[in-house]
C-alpha cells in the first residue's frame, strides 16, 4: 500500500503581501527614511528629555506595508546599543516617530532609523545629537561697591564679575537688588540687564538718598536656571553737599516775589537761599505764603500746613504750601526733594481723600 508523505518543511509562499513570502523580491526599492529631528549636531538640555526621532516617510516600489527600525547607540559603529525599537508603522502626514527612553546626560549619541517591508529593506540613515550635563551656574562675584565703600554718585553703577557656567546654561542676564535692610525686605531699586563682556553693570533708575547705608546683592540666570544669591555687599550713598552760605533766619530778603504765575514765585523765593537747613526751609515757605498772597493768586489764602508728627520744620511741614480746611483743604508741593536738591516746584492742588488735613495757618 502506498502513503502520501507529508512535507516536513513549510514552504516560503509566492504571495507578495504573505508573512511568508520568499524575499527579498525582485524589482522593489524601498528608499532610506529622512532623518527630521534631531539633525546633525542638536543639543538637548536635560530637562527636554524625553527626546523624540522623527523620520519622513520611506517610498517603496512594492505593495508590502513599510515599518520602520529605530536604533541609538552610545558609539558611532553602534556596538553599544542605549535604545532599539523595530515593527514600528508608519505615522501619519508623511512622517513616523517615536519617543525614547530618558538619557544620561553629558554625552553624544548616535541614531538610525531604516524601513522594512519584511523581504526587503532600505538602507540606515543616521546622524548624531548631543546631551548637554545637568546646568551648572555660579553666583557673579559683587565687585564694587564693596566694604561699605561710599559711592559718589546718587545713582552708582553697580559691577559683578560675570558666572562661570557649563555648556548647558544659554544666554545670561543678572538680576540686582537694592535695599535699605539686610533682609532685602525693603528694596529701594532692582532690575535686570543682560550679560555685558567679562563683568556686568546696573545702574538703578532712582536716586538714592545722602549718607544711607544700602545692601545690593545680584544673581545670574538664563530663564530656565538661576544661580544662588551673591553674598550681600554694603555701600553708603555720597555725602550730602555742603549747603551754600545762606542769610541768617528773619525776613526773606528782598521783599515779596512778583508774578502772576505761581510756578514764578516759587522760583524767585527758591533763588533767595542756597542750600536751606530746616529753620531756613520754614521761612522760604511764609516767604512763598505771603507772596501768593499778595500777588492774588487764584486759589488763595495761601498757609502754611501744621505737621503733628514725622518729620518737620519747627512744627510744619517742610515743603508744603496750603489753603482751606476740612474737607475743602487744598494743598501744593514747592520742592521736589526738600531733604535733596530742594528744586522748586508748584505741584497740586492735592485734595481730600487724597492729603491728610491739618491746620493750615494764613500767611
Amino acid at each position: 500500500m502506498m502513503f502520501a508523505l507529508a512535507g516536513c518543511e513549510a514552504k516560503k509562499s509566492s504571495n507578495p503581501l504573505s508573512p511568508s513570502v520568499a524575499g527579498p523580491i525582485a524589482g522593489v526599492n524601498i528608499t532610506a527614511p529622512q532623518l527630521i529631528e534631531p539633525t546633525q549636531g542638536t543639543r538637548y538640555k536635560e530637562s527636554q528629555q524625553p527626546i523624540k526621532l522623527v523620520v519622513a516617510n520611506a517610498t517603496s516600489t512594492g505593495v508590502r506595508p513599510v515599518l520602520y527600525i529605530f536604533e541609538v547607540a552610545a558609539d558611532a559603529d553602534f556596538n553599544t546599543k542605549v535604545f532599539a525599537r523595530g515593527g514600528v508603522p508608519a505615522g501619519d502626514s508623511g512622517r513616523t516617530s517615536v519617543q525614547i527612553d530618558r538619557l544620561d546626560s553629558g554625552r553624544t549619541y548616535y541614531w538610525r532609523a531604516k524601513a522594512d517591508d519584511g523581504a526587503n529593506s532600505s538602507s540606515y540613515s543616521s546622524t548624531q545629537f548631543d546631551l548637554l550635563p545637568k546646568p551648572v551656574l555660579n553666583a557673579p562675584g559683587l565687585v564694587f561697591p564693596v566694604n561699605n565703600d561710599r559711592v559718589t554718585s546718587r545713582r552708582p553703577a553697580l559691577l559683578v564679575n560675570n558666572s562661570d557656567r557649563n555648556a548647558a546654561v544659554g544666554g545670561v542676564a543678572y538680576e540686582f537688588q537694592i535695599a535699605t535692610d539686610q533682609a532685602f525686605t525693603r528694596l529701594v531699586a532692582a532690575g535686570v540687564v543682560g550679560e555685558m563682556s567679562g563683568q556686568t553693570s546696573f545702574r538703578p533708575d532712582a536716586e538714592l538718598a545722602f549718607d544711607l547705608t544700602y545692601f545690593w546683592r545680584a544673581r545670574a540666570g538664563d530663564g530656565e536656571t538661576t544661580s544662588a544669591w551673591a553674598g550681600t555687599q554694603v555701600f553708603r550713598g555720597p555725602a550730602a553737599p555742603t549747603p551754600s552760605p545762606s542769610p541768617a533766619p528773619g525776613p526773606a530778603p528782598g521783599g515779596p516775589c512778583v508774578s502772576g504765575n505761581p510756578q514764578s514765585i516759587v522760583e524767585c523765593e527758591r533763588a533767595k537761599y542756597g542750600h536751606m537747613d530746616s529753620g531756613q526751609l520754614l521761612q522760604f515757605e511764609r516767604a512763598v505764603a505771603r507772596s501768593l498772597n499778595a500777588n492774588g493768586i487764584s486759589g488763595g489764602p495761601f498757609g502754611i500746613l501744621r505737621k503733628g508728627s514725622g518729620a518737620s520744620c519747627g512744627g510744619y511741614s517742610c515743603d508744603i504750601i496750603c489753603a482751606g480746611s476740612g474737607s475743602g483743604q487744598r494743598q501744593w508741593d514747592i520742592l521736589n526733594d526738600a531733604e535733596g536738591s530742594q528744586g522748586p516746584t508748584w505741584s497740586g492742588p492735592s485734595t481730600v481723600p487724597n492729603i491728610r488735613v491739618d491746620v493750615c495757618e494764613i500767611q
